[in-house]
């Protein structure tokens, strides 16, 4: 039913200032800008999914509604949108399975700086059964490609990280209603933190829930940080460094063989790691 994460959205108040930061985080320019609906949003594609930034434009549409987010929260991750190849077989069965869709539609995209036109078909699952995270599953008339990128530049996301009060419930809705592959359930005493671990795409679901801290099990889950993949992770360091970003030194990594650092500002508030793996 899910073949993968199609993009995951990240709203700024701005969508200049907001490429220009992701410009320079993932050293590549964004694939697709476009301008609807009081929202002016940027892609950034990578090989197993893409980011949206997503900013308000004027006063009409949805813009009072993002600055309203925006108000609350500031800049940050807020929505999940899956990619399907049969969007009517997933509207069935989802509905089965008690996550509510709303009704399929159309939507489409102008890009404005070829006129290039982007279709597909797209639904919304109940915020309130997918605890709190707005999820979408979507069906790509064409999906996008990414562009080659310079040396040091990201390639993939690695994984997301999805910050739960309540892994049981996460477990149901990732695992037994959505249908991700749950590869790993662990927890880590060292780390105070219990694991689970689902595969979509080619790209990991990472769901945390912190241990020794008062939760609320009814409370939302949100979307808390992103890991993205380099080749060539000492240029993507010296790339950032001369960008002026502050970032950790690079280090091993928990998964074998792997290096990582991590990338303390320039994200829009987002958590943010770079990792690279050896080969096997």
């Amino acid at each position: 039913m899910i073949t993968g994460l199609d993009h995951i959205v990240l709203v700024c108040p701005d969508i200049e200032s907001g490429i220009a930061a992701y410009q320079t985080l993932l050293g590549r320019a964004p694939d697709w800008q476009a301008s609807t609906d009081g929202t002016a949003t940027a892609l950034f594609t990578v090989q197993n999914t893409a980011l949206e930034l997503m900013a308000p434009e004027g006063d009409d549409g949805v813009a009072p509604r993002l600055r309203e987010i925006l108000s609350e929260n500031g800049p940050g991750l807020t929505s999940l949108a899956f990619r399907t190849d049969d969007i009517g077989a997933a509207h069935h069965k989802l509905t089965r399975r008690g996550l509510i869709p709303e009704t399929i539609t159309d939507g489409a995209s102008s890009n404005l700086d070829s006129g290039a036109i982007r279709r597909w078909k797209r639904f919304r699952c109940k915020d309130a059964e997918t605890a709190g995270i707005k999820t979408f599953l979507i069906e790509p008339e064409t999906p996008m490609m990414p562009a080659t990128g310079a040396p040091g530049s990201t390639h993939a996301l690695d994984h997301i990280v999805i910050d739960t009060p309540n892994p049981d419930r996460a477990l149901g809705l990732y695992g037994a209603r959505l249908g991700l592959d749950l590869r790993l359930d662990r927890t880590a005493e060292q780390w105070g933190t219990r694991f689970l671990f689902f595969r979509t795409g080619g790209l990991t679901f990472e769901v945390i829930h912190r241990l020794g801290e008062t939760h609320d099990p009814g409370t939302a889950d949100r979307i808390w940080g992103l890991t993205w993949v380099v080749e060539e992770l000492p240029t993507a360091h010296a790339r950032l460094t001369k960008a002026g970003l502050d970032i950790s030194e690079i280090r091993k990594g928990r998964k074998p063989g792997s290096s990582v650092f991590t990338v303390r500002n320039g994200t829009l508030g987002v958590p943010t790691l770079f990792i690279s793996h050896s080969p096997r």
